[in-house]
């Protein structure tokens, strides 16, 4: 869904686009190699910047890069880069896979590993919080690698298997260049040469690659910002997958070779900011009028592919509570509710940007009359993207895509959390907290997390919680073996390596 995507879109002039595509029809790659299996894939927008850390959309980071570990079926930590671990409650020790280089020819090795896990926690935003647990990271030998926790982080593993823990070369980190030049281990390398700036970045095999090659020598992969043009796109053959909307179904379904991949995979939720002592959201009771204010069942039905939910983690994940039922619509209730915290004057500013600004509208309404002004601000997504997880918007509405109680709550509610600009957390929260983290990976850690988003989900932190579609379309007469991905909570994501040309 766009309107809820986190990468800047970044517009296409028509005739570089119909330029581009024409450049690599056929099949082939641009200098015309017949027999080149060519990959064309439109996500909308390229990212702002390629350093791990920076919040990049899926199907975009998972072209060049590679992580440490990889989920299997159930969410089943397997190895990547890493060969093997031994884990405890005081550190991490990763053996890495032997021959592995960078596209630049930079080893990988404990080396790298350190200089990009040291940049994520270091590098303010989405991906920061869950690393804030690392004490240090140990360069044992070329091969091995121990990462020094200051408590127990069973979730990590399943962490380095996400965008956060996307491996980049360490040349590139440090001189700057990783930020406009993807450098990764994957088995696709960025091409400068042949791709079009701005329009259509060219991905081809790596020659050095350290695993198995997959069946596609090539990913082009497009910036195509509108829906109608990305489905003319499919339409006319000119790419083959591309992420849709919902207006867009039934005009893709009916070009026959089309399907669509529908997976839910993107959770919103407002979140209160400025919660700090004399904030505008420091009374608990502010926090539950909004919560009772807002309606998510008006934003479903003015987007098709939007569920309510009451928390974050759904049933049958780790960290979902039954006892968490959520905060119902209820004008009257948020009224009282202001009246017992004796009537606050409270205005509060919020960012939007264009593709979620008619939710924010809708939320900021419902705010209003129960007494809680909100006055949105609308920026173009570069700036939302910079601005809008900051002290001075009291009020934000965020995606999600912590995939463990341990790591939503590193990011966004623990006291040094990125997510967290007042710094403020209770002692419940905390002692909550500290006692699932002390739990490890015992068989009593699942219901202490649970109790952590119960703290959560009373303290009225966040809530009106919604979960989003994401809808893949796929052309079948020229690529098989598409399906939703095994990586849960990525929007715009493809398992690439499962893809080959129809008929191969």
């Amino acid at each position: 869904m766009k309107q809820f995507a986190r990468l800047a879109r970044v517009a296409v002039p028509a005739t570089a686009l119909a330029l581009a595509l024409a450049a690599c029809g056929g099949g082939s790659d641009e200098d015309g190699a017949e027999g080149t299996s060519v990959l064309r894939v439109s996500w909308g927008g390229f990212p702002e910047s390629w350093a791990p850390g920076a919040d990049i959309e899926a199907g975009y980071q998972r072209v060049p890069y590679e992580y440490l570990t990889q989920l299997g079926p159930g969410n089943e930590v397997q190895p990547m880069l890493a060969e093997s671990w031994e884990q405890t409650d005081s550190d991490i020790t990763l053996t890495l896979q032997e021959g592995v280089t960078f596209h630049d020819g930079t080893p990988f090795d404990a080396e790298a590993v350190k200089a990009n896990i040291e940049l994520v926690k270091d590098t303010p935003g989405p991906y920061a919080g869950p690393f804030q647990v690392v004490e240090s990271v140990e360069v044992v030998d070329a091969r091995t690698v121990k990462i020094n926790l200051k408590a127990p982080a069973p979730s990590l593993l399943t962490t380095l298997s996400t965008r956060a823990g996307a491996m980049a070369s360490p040349a590139a980190i440090a001189d700057g260049s990783i930020a406009t030049t993807p450098v990764g281990t994957g088995p696709w390398k960025y091409d400068a040469a042949t791709s079009i700036s701005g329009t259509r970045m060219d991905f081809t095999a790596f020659e050095d690659y350290w695993d198995e090659v997959p069946a596609y020598d090539q990913v082009q992969l497009f910036a195509i910002e509108e829906d109608n043009a990305a489905s003319a796109a499919m339409s006319n053959g000119e790419i083959d997958i591309t992420d849709t909307e919902l207006d867009q179904e039934s005009t893709l379904e009916g070009i026959g070779s089309v399907e669509i991949i529908r997976y839910p995979a993107i959770r919103l939720n407002p979140l209160f900011f400025d919660r700090g002592p004399g904030g505008a959201f420091e009374d608990v009771n502010v926090r539950r009028a909004a919560c009772h204010a807002m309606d998510t069942e008006v934003v479903t039905k003015l987007e098709g592919d939007v569920r309510s939910a009451t928390q974050h983690f759904a049933e049958g994940e780790p960290g979902h509570n039954p006892e968490v039922t959520g905060y119902e619509h209820d004008l009257a209730e948020a009224e009282r509710l202001l009246a017992e915290a004796g009537n606050p004057d409270v205005s509060v500013q919020m960012m939007a940007a264009t593709f979620n600004e008619r939710q924010l509208s809708v939320y900021a309404e419902q705010m209003s009359e129960a007494g809680i002004e909100v006055k949105l601000q609308t920026a173009p997504p570069p700036q939302f993207f910079a601005e809008w997880l900051s002290p001075r918007y009291g009020l934000g509405v965020g995606s999600n895509d912590e995939l463990t109680p341990y790591d939503w709550y590193s990011a966004w509610f623990a006291a040094d959390a990125p997510g967290n600009p007042s710094g403020v957390e209770s002692d419940e929260l905390k002692a909550a907290a500290d006692a699932a983290i002390a739990a490890g990976a015992t068989d009593e850690a699942e219901a202490l997390w649970q109790d952590v988003v119960k703290v959560i989900a009373d303290e009225a932190l966040t809530c009106a919680h919604t979960v989003g579609d994401e809808l893949v379309a796929v052309n079948t007469a020229e690529v098989s073996g598409a399906s939703e991905p095994s990586q849960p909570y990525e929007p715009m994501n493809i398992n690439y390596r499962d893809l080959a040309p129809a008929g191969s």
